[in-house]
């Protein structure tokens, strides 16, 4: 492969990916007082993929640094942080580690075990791969999104306050984006 070319497949070459911290974010969107959006990222986020020959093989582990945790506003980072939510002092990392994947059309089904503040729940994400490409400096790299929404209070995340005209401040679902890219380990 030629440097910029992009490849054209549904899958990404066998071996194991390491994830760009540069060039990848988890994303984290949440209802605020039931009408907008609030959104976080993970500034620190890493992770391995080993695409095996068979692709339903492949494994998937990523850590989010949960200290990391940003929506643009301090107060609201520092409550996020806190035992109210991640607590993030005695709970220092969020770990997503697949246990299945499943081809669904020209998508995958990313399923396994998220844990959070030390408890872990089964999850599944719909995952795609963006493509894969050789980048000026000679290092092959793929790109891949999955997204799922989430329930936080399954992982004791219930800190809320209710609204007088009903409802609550911050909603029970989360949505959860991952946009990763990989560079492939010689």
């Amino acid at each position: 492969m030629t440097t910029g070319t992009v490849k054209e497949t549904h899958t990404p070459s066998v071996g194991t990916w390491v994830i760009d911290r540069a060039h990848s974010d988890l994303k984290i969107i949440a209802r605020h007082l039931m009408v907008t959006k609030v959104r976080g990222t993970f500034d620190e986020l890493s992770g391995t993929i080993v695409v095996a020959e068979d692709p339903t093989q492949s494994t998937v582990e990523v850590v989010a640094k949960a200290a990391t945790v940003m929506t643009g506003t301090a107060d609201r980072d520092n409550h996020l942080r806190s035992p109210d939510f991640l607590d993030a002092e005695n709970h220092p990392e969020i770990v997503f580690k697949s246990t299945k994947l499943t081809p669904k059309n020209d998508r995958w089904i990313l399923s396994g075990d998220l844990t959070v503040r030390g408890v872990t729940r089964p999850v599944t994400f719909a995952l795609t791969f963006d493509g894969e490409a050789v980048d000026p400096f000679g290092n092959t790299k793929a790109a891949f999104t999955a997204v799922g929404e989430v329930d936080r209070e399954q992982w004791g995340l219930t800190w809320n306050v209710p609204l007088e005209g009903g409802g609550v401040l911050v909603s029970k679902t989360l949505r959860v984006e991952f946009d990763v890219q990989a560079v492939l380990q010689s």
